[in-house]
């Protein structure tokens, strides 16, 4: 049985990892993490994805806590600039689409024909990102609950948020570096063992299982299980078991990025509560704004461009503010291990696998691994681990196979052929299956039936978003709404519009709603309106 576990590796996948395993199995399995005074995290995984809240609610962390520490703010979707043509921005939300008569909003949408964009047309929060509100109401309440009522004798058909749009409305933006300062408390102060040294060796037996960790000052660290998250060099998965890595650059070619983080006077510039990705000629630049200052970086294809040009088109990108800025340049290893979970050896985050940040999917990537651990959790060294070990590496690898492949569609789907890095997105090789069903979207638009047939955090309207709002490929919608009354179809698009006017006047800037909250004492932050 896996009685004591030890992390290799601090940073946000470390104090994430040993964190939740802490949560989940409180003093029944030792935990300990070891990392290094001298090596520094990546520390610029500034954006999430929705399902992150779960990771908070399972340890039980109040957001109103643990945000102010972090700087951190909302994040509702990702606004996708210049991908289309110069100029031209649009919305990928956290929001399920509405359903009528059968149909989700976009396909009537695409109908009808009554507006120029989709997102805000068939979304409420690309509203509120323009406006650059806050989901929150000052006094804690999320917005959804606005529309609890009636609709106001409309008439007998109503679209409410709880019943078709359960999803949350939003994942956060914070301060890596921040967060697992924050997670690094709350795992010491449950018991999690705290080791800051360097590891020398990693030691194997004779099946070739990782005996111990050799550590400069601590010695030997023993485990029955141990947690890869030394980040990119895959110190334990990769170099001391020799796991085999698969590139996605063939259809992913982006491998490098230079980021800053940039003081800027945010009450003046305001919080939109999305991540921004422009498109560049050699990739695209990230803006993500947190409570005291923006974080920004160029992720670019090295085939295409310098690390000191990237550098350079980023500091024009931000402008005055990025005078005297220390750069940081980050080559990415974009691919995954064959096996995530090799003998006693789980490797969680980049030393797993990794596809560029453009849908934030990093953290997911964290938070999936530890949680499938906690499902696959072995017992007594014996039959039950290979078991365990092929189910978890199939789940952890089907979630990267299918992200490399939405990510794959955003290239490919954008209308952007300006230069001959955005010419050749359209000719690169596709993931296996992804030529077939871009096929068939360009007919029917995506359903649960044709998009990646694993679970990869992505819904069925997420591929609308981007197939709408990329451009470059023609989509239709059903032939058979021809031979229906779209009176309720437009009466629904209306009701958007309606709902979204009422939200941007009500609802506080996320700024305000932050500034509120920083003002709060930390022990009164707890009994704000949940």
């Amino acid at each position: 049985m896996a009685k004591s576990i030890v992390v290799v590796g601090g940073g946000t996948a470390g104090w994430m990892t040993a964190s939740y395993l802490r949560a989940a199995f409180g003093d029944r399995v030792d935990i300990t993490l070891v990392e290094s005074k001298n090596v520094p995290s990546i520390g610029v995984g500034e954006a999430t994805f929705s399902t992150v809240r779960h990771f908070f609610e399972y340890l039980g962390l109040d957001e109103r806590e643990w945000m102010p520490e972090c700087q951190a703010t909302y994040k509702l979707a990702i606004r996708f600039e210049n991908w289309r043509e110069q100029g031209k921005h649009f919305y990928h939300p956290f929001e399920r689409l509405r359903v009528v008569d059968g149909f989700p909003l976009t396909d009537w949408w695409l109908h009808t024909k009554q507006g120029d964009r989709f997102d805000k047309d068939c979304f409420l929060i690309a509203s509120l990102c323009d406006a650059k509100s806050s989901p929150r109401h000052l006094d804690g309440s999320l917005f959804e609950q606005d529309f609890a009522e009636s609709d106001g004798g409309r008439g007998t058909f109503r679209t409410t948020l709880s019943e078709q749009n359960t999803q949350f409305p939003y994942a956060y933006h914070f301060d890596a570096a921040m967060l697992a300062k924050y997670l690094t408390k709350y795992g010491t102060d449950r018991g999690v063992r705290h080791v800051l040294d360097n590891v020398l060796d990693v030691a194997l037996d004779e099946r070739g299982w990782i005996s111990h960790v050799l550590t400069k000052e601590h010695g030997e660290l023993h485990g029955d299980l141990f947690v890869d998250c030394t980040g990119f060099r895959g110190l334990l998965i990769n170099q001391a078991l020799g796991e085999p890595f698969q590139s996605y650059q063939e259809s992913l070619p982006n491998d490098s990025a230079v980021a800053l983080r940039v003081p800027a006077n945010m009450a003046e510039r305001g919080l939109r509560p999305c991540t921004t990705a422009t498109a560049q000629d050699a990739g695209w630049i990230w803006t993500i704004p947190l409570f005291g200052r923006v974080g920004t970086g160029y992720v670019y294809a090295s085939d295409y461009t310098t690390p000191d040009e990237a550098e350079r088109t980023l500091r024009e990108f931000v402008g005055p503010e990025a005078a005297d800025l220390e750069a940081n340049h980050i080559k990415m290893r974009i691919g995954r291990n064959d096996r995530s979970w090799v003998n006693n050896c789980v490797a969680v985050g980049l030393s797993s696998g990794f596809v560029e940040p453009l849908e934030s999917t990093g953290i997911f990537f964290i938070q999936n691994a530890i949680e499938q651990l906690v499902k696959h959790f072995p017992g007594e060294s014996g039959n039950d681990w290979s078991s365990l070990q092929r189910s978890y590496n199939r789940q952890v690898g089907h979630v990267m196979d299918g992200v490399r492949e939405f990510l794959t569609l955003h290239y490919y789907a954008a209308a952007r052929q300006d230069n001959q890095y955005w010419k050749d997105t359209k000719t690169r090789p596709l993931p296996d299956g992804l030529a077939e069903r871009i096929e068939q979207w360009q007919t029917k638009l995506p359903d649960t039936e044709s998009i990646f047939p694993y679970y990869h955090g992505f819904e069925p309207y997420s591929y609308t978003a981007m197939l709408l709002g990329l451009g470059g490929l023609p989509v239709q919608a059903p032939p058979t709404l021809a031979f229906f009354d779209d009176t309720a179809a437009v009466r629904e698009m209306q009701l958007v519009k309606e709902q979204s006017a009422r939200l941007v006047e009500q609802l506080p800037s996320q700024y305000e709603y932050f500034a509120h909250l920083h003002e709060l004492e930390p022990g009164r932050r707890s009994a704000r309106a949940r």
